[in-house]
């Protein structure tokens, strides 16, 4: 079964840092591109950041630019996004998301290319 578990949410403060992790199972990683994607209440699903197969190419939404890293470690079949100096406005349900190869690299953070998504993991930021 394909399956993809975030982790790594919780409660931060302003210009706090938190990690979260996408581990797959049921597929090996390291064939696919993977997304993070976020939504807040009443807010519209965003794209954060993404990564093809090897972490040669990423892609950021220009609210994360300088703030987020994706990366991945496809021996542990696991992505990462580490976020720095948290605002208030990261505050949503962030979710990992599973594209072909190549999907990063053609369609960035088109959340229609990507299939298989996590359940979500909250992350608020508040003092």
């Amino acid at each position: 079964q394909v399956q993809l578990v975030e982790s790594g949410g919780g409660l931060v403060q302003p210009g706090g840092s938190l990690r979260l992790s996408c581990a797959a199972s049921g597929f090996s990683l390291g064939s696919y591109s993977i997304g993070w994607f976020r939504q807040a209440p009443g807010k519209e699903r965003e794209g954060v950041a993404c990564i093809n197969t090897h972490g040669a190419s990423t892609v950021y939404a220009d609210s994360v630019k300088g703030r987020f890293t994706i990366s991945r470690d496809n021996a542990k079949d696991t992505v990462y996004l580490q976020m720095n100096s948290l605002k208030s406005e990261d505050t949503a349900v962030y979710y990992c998301a599973r594209g072909n190869q190549y999907t990063c690299s053609l369609y960035g953070l088109a959340a229609l290319k990507y299939d298989n998504w996590g359940q979500g993991t909250q992350v608020t930021v508040s003092s």
